[in-house]
């Protein structure tokens, strides 16, 4: 038999996949353009090559060439995914979006993001769409939901698994909060952290799950001085000399005197709006295009 035997579970996201690796050189160049982990898209290459049961790539120095079947592939999925996205475009002659409904799913820590900026400004474009944010207790929730088609679309951290379809939104700084008498260097190494009494979330809660993440990721072991949820709190321990508080620079209120530190080398967070590889509603393309252009309109005014 000739020609190439397509197999049952060939899906779209092998496809982009197969595209980026292919136009970036490298697997790891490819997941990063993708925001996503990087054996989840080799992974997903794989089982590709399996169902077609030919070789798409092969290795050439640290990257990867196609071979002359991959070459194939690639130009007809470009063709496949051009005609998908003109297909799902014919949708956009609807009724602006009257009387639909937008699920967006988010963790507490990042809740304020949509119902503080992001959905009031959206809502006086689309005043007849109602907005509803289901809030999840961590990533894995928030991607539970995507996968079970109870949200349309999430806020949550980059990267996510290779399922799921990731657009970054905006880059967070994490920095620390001390009291003014507190003598430290700026920027402050992350080895100071170490021995450190800190404000933290209370244990078991989302808020401190992230901060834990944060900590695991730099090898940083603080003391507790306070573990509580109560946020509208922390900044007043902090000013009692309790303790200092590590937290996001942009969701900083008013810090009356504490001082603010980066860190060397930065901590930061890269967030995005996350949806499921199916065709979005024109409602959550609409959010999505809107939430895009206010992150670029953001970047603008901080670099102009």
């Amino acid at each position: 038999m000739s020609g190439l035997a397509y197999g049952q579970g060939m899906n779209l996201r092998q496809l982009r996949y197969v595209v980026a690796t292919a136009d970036h050189g490298t697997m790891t160049s490819a997941a990063q353009a993708l925001y996503v982990a990087q054996p989840a898209l080799s992974r997903a290459v794989r089982e590709l090559e399996r169902e077609l049961g030919v070789e798409l790539f092969a290795r050439s120095g640290r990257g990867v060439v196609l071979t002359a079947v991959g070459e194939q592939v690639v130009r007809q999925a470009r063709v496949a995914l051009d005609a998908v996205d003109a297909i799902e475009g014919l949708s956009v002659s609807r009724a602006n979006g009257r009387g639909a409904e937008l699920r967006i799913a988010a963790t507490a820590s990042l809740e304020p993001e949509l119902t503080g900026r992001l959905i009031p400004r959206f809502a006086r474009d689309q005043p007849a769409v109602r907005v509803r944010v289901i809030r999840c207790d961590g990533r894995e929730s928030v991607a539970a939901a995507l996968r079970a088609g109870r949200a349309d679309l999430a806020v949550t951290d980059l990267p996510v698994p290779g399922d799921l379809a990731a657009h970054p939104f905006e880059q967070r700084e994490v920095v620390l909060i001390s009291p003014p008498g507190l003598r430290l260097r700026e920027p402050l190494p992350l080895t100071a952290l170490d021995g450190m009494r800190l404000v933290l979330p209370a244990r078991g809660s989302a808020r401190r799950a992230e901060i834990d993440a944060i900590l695991d990721r730099v090898g940083a072991k603080p003391v507790p001085a306070v573990e509580s949820d109560e946020r509208g709190a922390w900044l007043g321990w902090v000013r009692a000399g309790m303790g200092s508080l590590l937290w996001y620079r942009n969701q900083l209120e008013d810090t009356g005197g504490l001082a603010v530190r980066s860190f060397m080398p930065p901590i930061t967070r890269l967030i995005g709006l996350v949806h499921a590889h199916r065709q979005l509603p024109p409602v959550a393309r609409d959010f999505l295009a809107f939430a895009k252009e206010t992150a670029r309109e953001s970047r603008v005014r901080d670099h102009p």
